[in-house]
């Protein structure tokens, strides 16, 4: 039965060695075997590193095999029976995993002696290996499970049905094809929830079967003095690695209906159970319908591409020459040809459902899915391939696929395959290279290839994003993109994001959308160079996206609005945290041009206007909400414009303050409207084109200075007659109904939704500030501001202007500003004043530390110039009043220079600094960054204007 004794000189000398080496250490071991016995056992010390380390570990075991002729036998042992046998008298865990770690490996070098001395049939081989597999697995659990159930009693359902934990073999276990060498895949799931019975504690089922299957992985996976039996993988489980590691028949059921992806659909060809037992059926029927669909499924023919891209990439990555499963034609190749028929017409031709890649073959010719010239290139070179990478693995027990690099074990593969035409190794690879071109011109012809685009696209980051790879290969996978500096964070962001994903109810669709999504967001983000903070930014947007499936496939399909995202988030955490709250805003970046068009000053009122009339009148909460999206629309609208430099710092300001105009006018529409619904309307106003009632803006509001996170600050006054009532069914004083007015108005304002809050309102300024009305009567208004008002007060009415209100009220207001404003002020006294409050108002604010300078407090920052303008007004409006028109900062510094107060070298520094200063705050909010600079940066920007204030202060004293 042995081959010919006419041995090659390197294997000579190899049989020689090897035997010496046994005869050392054990020089009675074989006397007993007879003259064939004792070749043949020789030949086999020979043949593999894998027979020959188990003989010296355990001679007894190995020379018996030869001894009891039980390497001879060629059907399939029995395996169940001699392990129950074997396993009967275990007492102990310890006990249990020796005696199966004994057994593997008696029965493996078994196996390896057929395959390698008697060139053992491919399908015979294949069912050994998956027969000893199902046994070894079947023979640790039933052991185990009395095991456990003596611990912590007897699962039992809330019916009373004893449970059991059932074990799904996945891959090549499942299809009964397993390889010498090979881990095993496995599932595990239960049938019903409920808990254990006839312990003194009762556990719920879950927990006991997570502890029943993690003791059944150490049988199996555990390295021991006796070595190990199987390297376990539990990763395709539902959820993957982060998934529960055993879970019930509904769970299994709703994770693959809602969450299952293709490539799970993929692995469940050739999930089945192992053992035979009464939930076969029950299992079946769960999962048949998420593998096999009932409609012919082309869509599939895309996700097995992208598996077989990742292949590619995966041989690339590692370097695999000469790899006979992952290269062009191999092994994984036939395997998709075959699986891509499965998937695409399985639903219909039920007898495509067949786990065994060699039966399905001749289904599909008999089907007239393949031709019969297909399925013999086909199954010769899958058959020819398989018990290659047999023999090599079996070579010392390792999982590879990789032809041998060195001259011994070449010469091993040619003897054990004895082929007639590979009598050399060139002969070989030659022949090798005829089947696996065989194969990849098949695999072409039905997948095709990607397109050169594509592939120079997102083929790097699909293979990574799709990788189970570990930490460390995955960040040597990036770091061959030497444009990012910290490979470690962009693999730290990416697996975590990866991670939260697979806990996610994301559904099969979105999910899909995702998967391709990723890849091409990396390469743009690689493209542009622009770092882990980048990505950061947009997988916050994602995670808060991904259960909306129609975002993910706006942002995939429309490659502007993805390319237009990366930049924003690159330039702008605040807009990446804005998209984030409010996805709703992603609808803007279809269309980038309207995001790189402001609208023009003029306007907001009009397009609010027109957004608000598409909402029932009635429908307050959507009035409320709609309010919210578009100040969040056109804020991101305009931040565009200003990182992008359409917008100078003071037209971003002016589109911010026209902004707030238009909202408040349409709030202040919209609480009139409701509270006059209850209580009519004062009776000035009816036929009137106005409320009677104006909004006073103060601070950035009245000074057009708006940023983005600014509060409104605004007073209201009415001008109502005394004694003057609603005209409305329920009649209140007109006094009243202005207070109801103005507290709607914050309701509108302040009230948290979904989307926010609209902004908020700080009425501090009003006449007695929290103590005081929310609204007053414009002559009380004046009266307080003659009598009772602080300077600090008088310094805020410089930056007031009316900001909602019909021309008379604007008027008066106007009026009694200008009154108050060129009051005769003694110069020294405002000084003392303002500056008082300045240091006060520094003490408490003032973040600057030694190193950096608060922008708005620090010395010579914007409130020292807002101070500085407030004080010369004040002081100089009684001799030139026309200091009084304006109300921001800019204008104001002008009429000073005009007016002779202050000089053009001061006015320019003042404004340069003023404005740069602003923008380096607008920008530092876009990017969610303190309001600091560094001291150096900071003279420079404001150099002098702290000298100017002391020399324009001293003057008065």
């Amino acid at each position: 039965m042995n081959k010919s004794t006419q041995l090659p000189n390197i294997l000579s000398l190899q049989q020689q060695k090897s035997t010496q080496l046994f005869n050392h250490q054990y020089p009675e071991a074989t006397t007993n075997l007879s003259k064939q016995q004792l070749a043949d056992f020789q030949q086999a010390l020979m043949a593999s590193d894998f027979i020959l380390n188990s003989a010296l570990q355990c001679p007894e075991i190995v020379v018996s095999l030869f001894a009891t002729e039980r390497v001879y036998q060629t059907d399939c042992p029995n395996y169940q029976q001699m392990l129950t046998e074997l396993i009967a008298p275990c007492e102990s865990e310890e006990q249990l995993h020796k005696v199966l770690r004994k057994f593997r490996l008696q029965e493996m070098v078994n196996i390896a002696v057929a395959d390698l001395l008697f060139e053992l049939e491919l399908t015979l081989s294949l069912e050994r290996l998956s027969e000893l597999a199902d046994q070894l697995i079947l023979a640790a659990l039933n052991w185990l499970t009395s095991f456990c159930q003596g611990k912590w009693g007897v699962p039992t359902s809330k019916s009373g049905e004893v449970q059991q934990l059932l074990v799904y073999g996945m891959g090549k276990l499942g299809g009964r094809e397993l390889n010498f060498s090979s881990d095993i895949d496995l599932i595990f799931t239960y049938p019903e929830m409920g808990e254990t019975q006839g312990a003194r504690r009762s556990l719920d089922n879950q927990q006991f079967f997570i502890r029943l299957a993690q003791k059944l992985i150490t049988a199996l996976h555990q390295k021991t003095a006796d070595g190990f039996v199987y390297r376990v993988d539990m990763r395709l489980r539902p959820f993957g690695e982060s998934g529960p590691l055993v879970l019930t028949f509904n769970a299994m059921e709703d994770y693959y209906q809602e969450q299952g992806r293709d490539w799970e659909r993929y692995a469940m060809l050739k999930a089945r159970l192992i053992g035979h037992g009464k939930y076969h059926d029950q299992l079946s029927t769960i999962l048949r319908p998420f593998v096999y669909r009932r409609y012919i499924d082309f869509s599939v023919i895309d996700s097995l591409r992208r598996m077989k891209m990742m292949i590619a990439q995966e041989v690339r990555r590692k370097q695999l020459n000469n790899n006979i499963k992952l290269g062009a034609g191999g092994i994984r190749e036939v395997e998709f040809i075959v699986q891509v028929f499965q998937l695409i017409r399985g639903g219909r031709i039920k007898e495509l459902q067949h786990r065994r890649l060699l039966t399905v073959l001749p289904i599909l010719v008999e089907k007239e899915e393949i031709t019969a010239e297909n399925e013999a290139v086909l199954t010769a070179a899958y058959c020819f391939l398989r018990r290659v990478e047999n023999i090599i693995q079996a070579l010392n027990d390792q999982q590879t696929q990789t032809l041998p690099d060195n001259d011994l074990d070449q010469t091993r593969l040619l003897w054990a395959l004895n082929h007639q035409q590979c009598q050399t190794w060139s002969e070989f690879l030659e022949f090798l290279a005829l089947q696996m071109n065989g194969v990849h011109q098949e695999f072409c012809a039905l997948i095709g290839e990607e397109s050169p685009n594509h592939q120079a696209k997102d083929q790097h980051w699909s293979a990574l994003w799709d990788s189970k790879w570990s930490d460390e290969e995955s960040i040597a996978w990036i770091e061959q993109v030497s444009v990012f500096v910290d490979a470690k964070k962009i693999w730290s962001l990416l697996a975590e994001f990866r991670a939260e994903m697979e806990k996610r109810s994301i559904g099969n669709r979105g999910r899909g959308v995702l998967d391709k999504l990723v890849p091409v967001l990396m390469w743009h983000i690689q493209q542009e160079h622009s770092g882990h903070f980048t990505l950061e930014r947009v997988l916050i947007i994602f995670n808060k996206i991904s259960t909306r499936t129609a975002y993910i496939e706006l942002l995939f399909e429309n490659e502007g609005a993805l390319k237009h995202l990366i930049k924003l988030c690159f330039q702008s955490s605040w807009i990446a945290e804005h998209l984030a709250k409010y996805p709703i805003l992603l609808d803007e970046l279809i269309d980038p041009k309207l995001l790189h068009n402001p609208p023009e000053l003029s306007s907001y009122s009009a397009d609010l206007r027109q957004a608000m009339l598409r909402i029932p009148e009635e429908d307050q909460e959507a009035q409320m909400d709609m309010l919210r999206q578009f100040k969040q629309a056109q804020h991101l609208r305009i931040a565009t414009g200003d990182i992008c430099g359409i917008l100078p710092v003071t037209k971003v300001s002016d589109h911010l303050t026209a902004l707030a105009e238009a909202i408040i006018e349409e709030v202040i529409h919209l609480a009139w409207q409701q509270i006059s619904q209850r209580f009519g309307v004062p009776t000035s106003t009816v036929g009137q084109d106005h409320k009677g009632f104006s909004a006073i803006g103060y601070g950035k509001m009245g000074g057009i200075e708006l940023s983005y996170s600014s509060d409104l600050d605004l007073v209201f006054v009415h001008n109502s007659q005394s004694n003057e009532v609603t005209n409305g069914l329920k009649q209140i004083p007109a006094s009243q109904f202005y207070m109801k007015l103005a507290q709607r108005i914050m309701h509108i304002f302040n009230t948290r939704m979904a989307s926010g809050i609209l902004y908020e309102l700080d009425m501090r300024l009003r006449p007695s500030g929290n103590s005081g009305l929310l609204v007053v009567h414009v002559d009380t208004f004046a009266q307080y501001q003659r009598e009772e008002a602080w300077t600090w007060e008088h310094q805020a009415l410089v930056r007031a202007r009316t900001v909602f209100g019909n021309p008379e009220l604007a008027n008066k207001f106007s009026a009694i500003r200008q009154e108050i404003l060129t009051c005769v002020r003694e110069r020294e006294n405002v000084s003392t004043d303002v500056l008082k409050m300045r240091a006060k108002m520094r003490a408490h604010l003032d973040k600057s530390t030694s190193a950096d300078t608060d922008i708005k407090q620090g010395e010579g920052g914007l409130v020292d110039i807002e101070f500085l303008v407030q004080f010369l007004v004040l002081s100089e409006s009684s001799k030139h009043p026309e200091l009084c028109k304006y109300s921001d900062n800019v204008h104001l510094l002008k009429e000073l220079q005009r007016c002779g107060v202050i000089s053009i070298e001061q006015q320019k520094q003042l404004t340069t600094s003023y404005c740069t200063l602003r923008d380096l705050g607008h920008h530092a909010t876009l990017k969610n960054e303190q309001q600091l600079l560094t001291k150096l940066d900071f003279e420079v920007i404001a150099e002098n204007v702290a000298t100017i204030c002391q020399s324009l202060y001293k003057k008065s004293l």
